[in-house]
C-alpha cells in the first residue's frame, strides 16, 4: 500500500497548516516536491522556445509574463525548485506586482529561494522603473527652416579638421529623434553611399534625413559632388519614401543651406515643411565673412 507522503498532492502549502514552518502567508516550496522524491525541471532542461531568457531575446520583454520576468532576474532557483517557481511563489506571497514592488529586503527573503542578492536585485529592478515613470516627457528639438537645423551642428562641425557627414533623423512632426555620424575623411575621396543614409533612417524609424557635412577649409560654399551626391540621394529617398530635405554644409561659424540655394528636395509628408526662400545667399553666418 502506498503511503500517505506518496499520495500527497503537488501543491504549495499555505499558512495555517501543520506542514509548514510557521511562517504566515509564505508558500512552502521546500515540502511540495520533496515527498516525492522526484526532481522538478530547472529552467535550463525546459526546451529553449519557452525558457525564459530566450524567449525575452527572441520576442521582447513585452512577450513575457510578469513570473517570467521575475525569473529572468532571480536566474535560479533552489535545491530542485527553478527560478520560474520561485517567481511564482513571489507573486503568490505578495499578490500583486505593486505590493511585490514595495516589499522591504527582508519580506522578499521570507520566500524560499530568494536570499539577499536575490532581494537587491529585484529591489533595483523596481526602483529603475519607478525613476523610469518619473522621468519628465522628452523633449526634441522641432526642425522648422534650415536654420534650426543648423543650430543644432554649427558648432561640433565648424573646427574638425576632417570632412565628416551626419544624418539628422526626423520623425513625422520633423522632430530630430537622432543623429547619426556616416562618414570621416571627406566626400570626394570616400563619398556617402546612399545605403549607408537610408540604413541609418530605416533603422532609427526616419520618416525624412537632413544631411550634413562640414568643410575644413571653413568655406561652405558648395562643390559640384556635393550637388551631385545630394541629387543621387535625393533619387535614393523618393524610391525608399523618406525624403531628404535639405543638405547642409558648415564652414567656420558659417553654413549653406542647399535648399535655400535652389536645389529642389521633396518635402516629408505630414508635419511643418521646411520653406523654401528666394535667392542665393547663405544663411546662418555674418555678411562677407
Amino acid at each position: 500500500m502506498r503511503s500517505r507522503a506518496e499520495l500527497a498532492p503537488l501543491s504549495f502549502h499555505r499558512a495555517g497548516s501543520p506542514a509548514v514552518t510557521g511562517r504566515p502567508g509564505v508558500c512552502d516550496l521546500g515540502r511540495s516536491g520533496a515527498a516525492l522524491g522526484e526532481r522538478r525541471r530547472r529552467i535550463v532542461d525546459l526546451p529553449a522556445e519557452i525558457r525564459p531568457r530566450e524567449r525575452l531575446l527572441r520576442h521582447g520583454a513585452g512577450a513575457l509574463s510578469s513570473a517570467e520576468l521575475l525569473a529572468v532576474l532571480l536566474r535560479t532557483g533552489f535545491r530542485d525548485h527553478g527560478a520560474l517557481e520561485v517567481a511564482a511563489a513571489l507573486l503568490g506571497n505578495h499578490g500583486t506586482l505593486d505590493r511585490l514592488a514595495g516589499a522591504t529586503p527582508v519580506e522578499l527573503c521570507r520566500t524560499p529561494g530568494v536570499g539577499e542578492v536575490k532581494a537587491l536585485h529585484l529591489l533595483a529592478a523596481f526602483e529603475l522603473g519607478r525613476r523610469l515613470r518619473a522621468l519628465p516627457p522628452r523633449t526634441r528639438p522641432v526642425v522648422r527652416r534650415p536654420a534650426d537645423a543648423a543650430a543644432l551642428v554649427v558648432n561640433e562641425l565648424r573646427f574638425c579638421e576632417t570632412e565628416q557627414c551626419w544624418v539628422l533623423l526626423l520623425n513625422t512632426r520633423h522632430e530630430v529623434v537622432d543623429r547619426v555620424e556616416l562618414t570621416r575623411g571627406g566626400l570626394a575621396s570616400s563619398p556617402v553611399h546612399p545605403r549607408e543614409v537610408f540604413r541609418a533612417a530605416v533603422r532609427g524609424g526616419a520618416a525624412a534625413v537632413i544631411l550634413v557635412h562640414n568643410h575644413p577649409s571653413g568655406d561652405p560654399a558648395p562643390s559640384r559632388p556635393d550637388l551631385a551626391l545630394t541629387a543621387r540621394l535625393c533619387r535614393a529617398g523618393r524610391l525608399m519614401g523618406i525624403p531628404v530635405l535639405d543638405h547642409l554644409i558648415v564652414g567656420d561659424g558659417r553654413y549653406v543651406s542647399l535648399r535655400e540655394q535652389g536645389v529642389p528636395f521633396d518635402p516629408a509628408p505630414g508635419g511643418p515643411r521646411v520653406p523654401r526662400t528666394r535667392g542665393g545667399r547663405a544663411r546662418g553666418g555674418p555678411r562677407g565673412a
